[in-house]
């Protein structure tokens, strides 16, 4: 009996302490517990903890939805973007379209020419084409002729010009950065929604200017690796007779490849009216590739000091294959150090578990047994 009081003293402090460093926590816990007689509180919490799982679930739903829907948007804008890019005929439909146009017998008119071309000729790259006009305007001069000698270098893949490139990349900016806009706006946080339209804007600017550099790049070696062959076939033909104009247009007939194509643009513009050794001279320059910038000169300079082409032909040849094979070389010896990082990094880890992961076990044993 004398040990009571105390006890109940205690308890009585020890509500009374909960209850002076909690007092707004505690007034608000007993007014929601009245407000809910019997157990009808704790009912209630569950109900609203339950619907709060409910919303987390449709947010991530609608988060799965808004990603969907930005990765169906951008395989749309790819696939406008490729339809606006015409792929070059072949030899079978150009005799299979002449055989059509003899098969009807009647001419067709204008608007039937037009409604035989593809949407994305007749719609989508004429629209590119006035908003390119447009934006067109709004740039520099000299950043404008960037873009348009990189194309050509480039081969002018799709056939796009300048207001084209200009146009799509524009257009690929504004859906990339609405699509970072709607996944941002999903989480409700402004940070998250500005990284997202910043994220969209800048992949839509830049993946355009990244691709057109690969392209570039892979044509520069493509034309690298095609000259020596090419000159094969001008040694060949200058030394059975043919001028060199003639042996370039026999090499043109025979392959169809960049290097080919540069060439025969050399001689449209020479039928024009411009002079060969100023039309290859640009060709050195347009395309930048060291190797054919030191055939091009190596011909100018043979025509104007007089001297026999087919020799400098065969030089030139003979110098191209010993450099074609040096860079094999080269690209052979640095194979073998580009192989080091992915041995050292997945071959001899996943030895060293192998080898070492008995023995690991087993020692873990023994010091446990012990």
């Amino acid at each position: 009996m004398d040990h009571h009081p105390p006890a109940f003293h205690r308890r009585g402090r020890s509500q009374h302490h909960h209850t002076d460093l909690f007092p707004g926590h505690v007034h608000r816990a007993r007014r929601a517990r009245a407000a809910w007689p019997g157990g009808d509180f704790h009912l209630h919490r569950e109900r609203v903890r339950a619907a709060n799982h409910e919303l987390q679930g449709v947010a991530m739903a609608a988060l799965y939805v808004a990603i969907l829907m930005g990765v169906v948007a951008a395989v749309g804008v790819f696939a406008t973007v490729w339809s606006v890019m015409p792929q070059p005929p072949t030899n079978a439909d150009l005799v299979e379209g002449r055989l059509r146009v003899y098969e009807t017998g009647l001419p067709m008119t204008v608007t039937e020419i037009e409604l035989r071309q593809p949407f994305g000729e007749r719609v989508v790259r004429p629209a590119i084409r006035r908003l390119g006009e447009l934006l067109e305007q709004t740039m520099p001069e000299k950043a404008r002729q960037q873009i348009q000698v990189t194309l050509q270098i480039a081969g002018r893949p799709g056939g796009m010009g300048a207001g084209d490139f200009i146009a799509v990349r524009y257009v690929l900016t504004g859906a990339l950065c609405i699509l970072g806009i709607l996944i941002g706006a999903l989480s409700q946080n402004r940070i998250t929604l500005a990284v997202g339209a910043a994220v969209g804007a800048i992949v839509g600017l830049y993946a355009p200017m990244f691709w057109l550099r690969r392209r570039l790049k892979k044509r520069r070696s493509e034309i690298r690796s095609d000259l020596p062959d090419v000159i094969d076939v001008l040694v060949v033909c200058v030394e059975a007779g043919l001028t060199f104009e003639a042996a370039v247009e026999k090499m043109v007939e025979k392959y169809d490849h960049a290097l080919a194509n540069e060439f025969g643009r050399v001689m449209q513009e020479v039928r024009l009216g411009r002079p060969r050794l100023e039309a290859l001279n640009d060709m050195g320059k347009r395309i930048g590739v060291e190797e054919l910038n030191n055939f091009v000169q190596a011909i100018i300079q043979s025509e104007q000091l007089g001297s026999g082409i087919g020799r400098i032909l065969r030089i030139q040849s003979d110098e191209m294959r010993l450099n074609r094979l040096v860079s094999a070389q080269e690209r052979g010896a640095r194979a073998s150090l580009k192989m080091l990082l992915p041995m050292l990094g997945c071959i001899f880890p996943t030895l060293w578990v192998i080898l070492l992961g008995p023995a690991a076990l087993l020692a873990m044993r023994l010091l446990r047994g012990g």
